[in-house]
């Protein structure tokens, strides 16, 4: 047997397993312990995962039933189960080593369908929520609020064109494929590592948290690629590339969104604001340019708009105007404040 489809074939047990009845903690350490010895186990683990969740997203239609020429297989997924409803056997499948033969035959048959054809997705979130999605190359993209993107896989290449909003990539490797994330006229090129991108119309910021990236120019765009490293936070405009280096501690901090969290350091009124409003869809404003020019820091959940506008009348010389579809901050010397 080809080592991938062993790993493959022991990935599927893995995931057979901790799906099953008996699953503790001894097992999710022994898991652990598999999965950081090789990364080629990790990729695999991730590639069955996306399989059996992609399967769990199909709804339930009816028990296996044989092809009407009777070879072949018709293979459906179980009924959803009520939640006052007691489990039952699966007897759909029967142990660890049905469900790997099935995933790894599955795995198979994509493989070979992905060497002669191409796969395309669509992927979008609405104002205030995340997702992730596995791909079917190992890759995970998690999409933030009210955000877009368009997936072409092929034997060339792997390609996410962010259309709207902010992705978070962690790229599994395959130095055969370079794994693209385009916006407008820009390219984010890697093989293996892990990278945030944020649409701002035409423009883009990069924060690289793991490996390293090229940043290439095209269309109308002059000039030589950027190589960005694990620590590096490169922004576009009209006036080029410009690339800060930080710490890896401070560039997770700002892809801090998805776990629920923005984080401020010396950061403008206004620029935490326009933060804010990228999840919200009651808007923060500022009412005058001596409000929006106040410095604030700090690290606030983006789902609670009302406890950082509390914080900030608490500490800062600020009113608030709240109204039904916005909150409106004032100097404490504006109008609106006495």
């Amino acid at each position: 047997m080809h080592a991938s489809t062993q790993t493959d074939r022991r990935a599927a047990e893995w995931l057979a397993r901790r799906e099953g009845d008996h699953w503790d903690g001894t097992q999710a350490a022994a898991l652990e312990a598999w999965l950081a010895a090789d990364t080629a186990h990790r990729v695999a683990f991730l590639r069955v995962q996306a399989a059996w969740e992609q399967a769990a997203r199909l709804r339930a239609l009816a028990p296996v039933q044989p092809a009407a020429n009777g070879g072949g297989v018709s293979v459906m997924t179980p009924r959803p189960r009520p939640a006052s409803t007691p489990a039952r056997p699966r007897r759909w499948i029967r142990g660890a080593a049905g469900l790997a033969a099935v995933l790894v035959l599955g795995l198979g048959l994509a493989g070979a369908w992905w060497r002669s054809g191409i796969e395309t997705a669509d992927y979008r979130t609405a104002l205030g929520k995340l997702d992730t999605v596995p791909l079917s190359d190992g890759s995970r993209a998690t999409l933030g609020s009210d955000s877009r993107i368009h997936v072409r896989l092929d034997r060339g290449q792997r390609r996410v064109e962010l259309t709207r909003g902010e992705g978070y990539f962690e790229v599994a490797r395959d130095a055969a494929r370079p794994f693209v994330v385009a916006v407008g006229d820009y390219r984010v090129v890697a093989v293996g590592t892990a990278f945030s991108v944020r649409r701002q119309g035409e423009e883009l910021r990069v924060v690289v948290t793991e490996g390293t990236v090229r940043l290439e120019p095209g269309g109308e765009r002059q000039g030589q690629p950027t190589l960005l490293p694990a620590g590096s936070v490169a922004s576009t405009s009209g006036e080029g590339v410009l690339v800060r280096r930080q710490s890896l501690e401070e560039v997770a901090r700002l892809v801090d969104w998805r776990e629920g969290f923005l984080a401020f350091q010396d950061t403008s009124l206004a620029a935490a604001a326009d933060e804010f409003n990228r999840y919200n869809a009651r808007r923060l404003e500022l009412g005058d340019p001596t409000a929006a020019a106040l410095r604030v820091g700090g690290s606030f959940r983006w789902d609670n708009l009302e406890t950082f506008v509390a914080l900030l009348e608490a500490g800062f010389p600020v009113c608030a105007e709240r109204r039904e579809q916005a909150i409106v901050l004032h100097s404490a010397g504006a109008a609106a404040c006495r």
